[in-house]
C-alpha cells in the first residue's frame, strides 16, 4: 500500500523532473505542451513529433499518449519552478534541461579571457583618454557650462 501512495505522491510532485501535463496550453490532453515545457522545446515541436509518431507507430503512439495522459498529472498552479543555471552565452539564467550541456572548462577559461581582454582594451582606452590634453579640455569647457 505504501508504494502504491508513493506513486501517486511522485506523480503529483512531476516525479522529482518538473514533468506535468500542460492543461494552461493544451491542444488535446496536455501532454505534448507539457513535454515541451520539461524539455525547453516550442510546443509546435513536440505537437509535429507526435503527430510523425503517430503517422510511424500508429496505435503504439496513439497509446502511450493516452498512458502519458494517465500517468501525468495537471500541472498545479503553484508548481515549484524548475532549477536554472548561469548561461554565460546570455548572462542570465535559463532553466536547466537534458540537451543543453554546460561549456567545459576550456571554453569557460577561454570565455574569461575574452571578457578579460575585452575590460582591459576599454580601461587602456579610459587610460589614454585621461592622461591626454583633450582630457583636460573637455574638463575645462565643462568648468565654463557649470
Amino acid at each position: 500500500m505504501a508504494k502504491y501512495e508513493d506513486f501517486w505522491e511522485r506523480r503529483r510532485n512531476g516525479y522529482g523532473m518538473n514533468l506535468y501535463r500542460n492543461k494552461k496550453d493544451a491542444w488535446l490532453g496536455g501532454v505534448c505542451a507539457g513535454l515541451a515545457d520539461h524539455f525547453n522545446i516550442e510546443h509546435w515541436v513536440a505537437r509535429l513529433i507526435a503527430v510523425g509518431a503517430l503517422m510511424f507507430f500508429n496505435s503504439l503512439a496513439f497509446f502511450a499518449y493516452l498512458a502519458a495522459c494517465v500517468l501525468l498529472a495537471k500541472r498545479p498552479k503553484k508548481a515549484k519552478r524548475p532549477e536554472t543555471a548561469y548561461d554565460e552565452a546570455i548572462h542570465a539564467d535559463r532553466p536547466r534541461n537534458l540537451f543543453r550541456y554546460p561549456a567545459s572548462p576550456k571554453e569557460r577559461l577561454q570565455t574569461a579571457r575574452e571578457r578579460l581582454n575585452e575590460v582591459l582594451a576599454r580601461v587602456e582606452k579610459m587610460e589614454r583618454y585621461v592622461t591626454s590634453r583633450r582630457y583636460d579640455l573637455d574638463k575645462e569647457f565643462s568648468k565654463i557650462q557649470d
